[in-house]
């Protein structure tokens, strides 16, 4: 895994092999999407320092901020293993409700705090230290590491990884493998692992009416009977019962809305939305065409009714249990003494855009303060995942040396 050549790159005030050292770090840098806040910078410095070909491209779209992201590999030969996550957090909130400083990266009692230690600066840090340990009692292995760090993933999604992955394959790059930093864990270390994500599909219905006093209602039509009928008929038959490694699908209805502050006017409409967390029984097409007929069949000659369904990139997707999945699962448990499950739940994560271009698991820190006031990360649980990963990392090019 030879180095490629770099520029000079500045002394760093710390060891990056150390996963608590470079949390606090990354933690410092105010990076609330889209702002780099100095966290792509670190890391363009931590890497290349240590022989990684680095690149920073800024990606655009009308309608959004500009975003920067990272990529930077090491090594000229397969099996490419990606790395990927992000450096962008979410607002702090209130933050005079925080007990610490929320871009200070304080440890009191063995947990680190700050925004981003969870979700997800501290499971990067712990495998950017994991690689960096690897890289340097490894230099001359076969293979190479790459990492995928976008600044969009808290945002809007557009000019960050989907972008990041097309402009890295439009250069030659091929992956093998990638692991996402994301925090899987509800509550310990050996948990669980992400295989795969529900799709969300949002739609918004309206049913038209016609406004009229309420004590002349044969003059007047109320929306709201309407929606009340198709909602029902959204969600009175289940989607579907489940696969083998998702739940069953399920709708949820987010607003419902008349726009009417006088008791006694029937509206003239009727607004609601809804979400819709899908398995890998629908695709956003078969789905929005099921939902279609289930309120055209409640409809009928009676409801006047449109649907709006948004347009989405989150689709269901799945990482089929085999040899990487098992690496991953293997090295976890050597650490930690327990297996860890395999689960298709929680939101939606930038592994939808990677799964285009090569298998892709989820594995972190525990999520359980994620875009919470005092955001924290233990920091037995970033040693840990730096171990973790380093043992994946090895176990991962001695299998395909001896393949």
């Amino acid at each position: 895994m030879s180095a490629a050549p770099t520029s000079p790159t500045p002394v760093l005030p710390f060891d990056p092999a150390d996963p608590v050292a470079l949390t606090q770090a990354l933690v410092r840098c105010p990076s609330v999407t889209p702002e780099e806040g100095g966290a792509l910078a670190l890391l363009a410095a931590v890497l290349s320092a240590e022989g990684y070909d680095v690149h920073r491209p800024v990606f655009s779209e009308p309608g959004t901020p500009d975003v920067e992201n990272l990529y930077a590999r090491i090594g000229s030969t397969a099996p490419v293993f990606v790395i990927a996550g992000h450096t962008d957090v979410v607002p702090v909130g209130d933050e005079a409700a925080w007990t610490r400083e929320p871009f200070g990266g304080a440890i009191e009692n063995g947990t680190l705090y700050g925004r981003g230690a969870c979700d997800m600066k501290g499971g990067l840090a712990a495998m950017v230290a994991a690689a960096i340990r690897y890289g340097r009692d490894n230099p001359d292995a076969p293979g190479s590491i790459a990492f995928l760090v976008t600044g969009d993933e808290e945002g809007p999604s557009v000019n960050g990884t989907v972008k990041l992955l097309a402009w890295a394959h439009e250069r030659g790059e091929r992956f093998d493998h990638c692991i996402l930093g994301e925090p899987t864990n509800p509550a310990t270390m050996s948990d669980m692992i992400k295989i795969g994500r529900r799709g969300s599909l949002t739609g918004k219905l309206t049913v038209q009416g016609t406004q009229g006093h309420v004590g002349y209602p044969h003059l007047a039509d109320n929306p709201i009977r309407g929606m009340v009928r198709l909602l029902a008929a959204l969600d009175a038959t289940p989607l579907d019962g489940g696969t083998q490694h998702f739940d069953p699908s399920n709708l949820e209805v987010t607003t419902l809305d008349v726009g009417n502050p006088a008791t006694n006017v029937i509206p003239a409409q009727a607004k609601a939305a809804f979400n819709i967390r899908f398995n890998d029984t629908w695709t956003p097409e078969t789905l929005a065409a099921e939902l279609e007929r289930r309120l055209h069949e409640a409809a009928g000659n009676q409801v006047r009714y449109t649907l709006e369904v948004q347009p989405t990139n989150a689709v269901a997707f799945l990482t089929e249990p085999g040899p990487f999945v098992a690496i991953v699962a293997d090295a976890i448990e050597a650490e930690t003494g327990k297996r860890p499950a395999l689960s298709t739940t929680g939101g939606t994560s930038d592994a939808r855009f990677i799964k285009n271009y090569c298998p892709v698991v989820e594995y972190g820190v525990v999520g359980k303060t994620m875009h919470q006031i005092d955001e924290s990360v233990a920091v037995a649980d970033l040693v840990a995942l730096e171990r973790i990963t380093h043992r994946l990392i090895t176990s991962y090019f001695a299998a395909h040396r001896q393949a």
